[in-house]
């Protein structure tokens, strides 16, 4: 998190199984994160998370599933575009259109 490109602090992390650790549980609380992740089947300590928090975790994939559907266009794969703005231009119509697909 130190060298993370953000502002500030987000104030919940969610991940998937792999993100089940005690220790970097008690890091990121002693930073003032929340971690939300699914408890791996074979854990052998006590749960530390209930249901109602991983709720936010079931939402997830709607963010997984936009960035295979962006893979999609191959002009940002490749990432012809040099300039953040036109680049930015592009990711924004490839939502466009898939959005349009998905609705029409």
């Amino acid at each position: 998190m130190a060298s993370a490109f953000l502002k500030e602090k987000p104030q919940r992390l969610v991940g998937d199984r792999a993100y089940d650790s005690d220790p970097l549980d008690e890091t990121l609380k002693e930073q003032g994160v929340e971690m939300i992740a699914p408890h791996r089947r074979n854990r052998k300590k006590r749960k530390t998370q209930d249901g109602r928090k991983l709720r936010r975790y079931k939402r997830r994939w709607k963010v997984e599933r936009l960035f295979a559907w962006l893979q999609n266009f191959r002009r940002l794969v490749v990432r012809y575009e040099y300039k953040d703005e036109n680049f930015l231009g592009m990711a924004q119509l490839g939502c466009i259109i898939i959005l349009l697909r998905k609705c029409l």
